[in-house]
């Protein structure tokens, strides 16, 4: 692999990472990140960080991946924009990761939920390399391509401004799962972390179910219930949801901290599963056809998708799981 891409950097970040979790010398910025984000806690954020190191900053894993890219010879750095959601802890590293290791000038717009964790990672990363160019992204700040995470209101506002430009835009996207009715518990408990994992916020949790008519819920709430979720924030989003539909008299099955909820659209609150029957496998495969833009990842044995992935690994995405599916690095090696 070519010393072109920022490689060598990214893998001393991985190990230095790596260092700060097993001594716990991460408490001070944990603290910190908690205080300004009630959603996050020190355990999803190390949880976060541990995901980063084992499958974005392997030394193997990232030669591998860039081995699938020209080698990018005499490509003049660009002025990328980042504009970052925050609603899990680190969810802007990877695009950060890929404009930077690309050669290119990371512009950002750090999401006010995630600024702690994110402005200490470029800290970290100018420390290791500090010829590493990441600045702010401000309303007059000059540059040659965008990538925006984010609500669909906030994609909006950003392809007005910069509808010129070369854009990767993404918008509010949910998983998925399609069960059989034999999962094994192991498959169960993993698909307890693709559901509860960062309290359900992030765009590859698992928030709709599907499932063979006849299905028996009560093995499933069983092995869920062993993975309770006790954040307070999480919990007050529960009861209010089941007493709005205790009022209104809409089914549900309650799980103690979570609701079960036959719906057929995607505008399910947190704690709330969405889930939907099926007679055949093509029932399903054709609804996956119609909402494909709105679906970022499906966990499942039984179907074949090109953003499949297995239970317990949906918020474990490795580098060629692009965000919705579209490659980032052949973008950046493009503008």
């Amino acid at each position: 692999m070519s010393t072109n891409y920022r490689i060598s950097t990214f893998i001393t970040l991985g190990e230095q990472l790596t260092n700060a979790l097993r001594v716990g010398t991460l408490k001070p910025i944990l603290e910190k990140a908690t205080e300004e984000n009630a959603w996050f806690t020190q355990a999803s954020i190390q949880t976060a960080i541990q995901a980063i190191c084992e499958n974005m900053l392997q030394p193997e894993a990232l030669n591998r991946w860039l081995a699938n890219y020209p080698i990018p010879n005499g490509l003049a750095p660009k002025n990328v924009g980042v504009v970052m959601a925050g609603n899990i802890p680190l969810v802007g590293f990877f695009d950060l990761m890929c404009v930077c290791i690309c050669g290119h000038r990371c512009r950002v717009k750090y999401s006010s939920k995630d600024r702690v964790l994110m402005e200490w990672i470029v800290r970290t990363l100018r420390q290791i390399d500090p010829s590493i160019d990441i600045e702010p992204l401000a309303p007059n700040t000059p540059i040659d391509a965008l990538i925006v995470s984010g609500s669909d209101s906030t994609l909006l506002h950003f392809q007005k401004q910069y509808d010129e430009l070369p854009c990767l835009l993404r918008g509010t996207r949910h998983s998925l799962a399609v069960l059989s009715g034999t999962e094994s518990p192991e498959q169960l408990d993993g698909l307890a972390e693709d559901i509860f994992l960062y309290f359900g916020l992030g765009c590859r949790n698992v928030s709709r179910l599907f499932v063979p008519t006849g299905y028996d819920f009560n093995t499933l709430c069983t092995r869920l219930a062993q993975h309770p979720v006790s954040h307070r924030p999480y919990l007050n989003n529960y009861r209010q949801s089941r007493a709005i539909r205790t009022m209104n008299g809409t089914p549900m099955i309650d799980g103690g901290f979570f609701l079960l909820c036959k719906e057929e659209g995607d505008d399910n609150r947190i704690s709330e599963i969405a889930y939907s029957t099926y007679d055949t496998l093509g029932e399903v495969e054709r609804w996956i056809a119609d909402h494909d833009d709105r679906i970022q990842c499906i966990v499942s044995e039984i179907i074949r998708h090109p953003r499949l992935t297995g239970f317990g690994q949906a918020q474990h995405p490795s580098l060629t799981d692009y965000p919705d599916g579209i490659d980032v690095i052949d973008f950046l090696l493009r503008i």
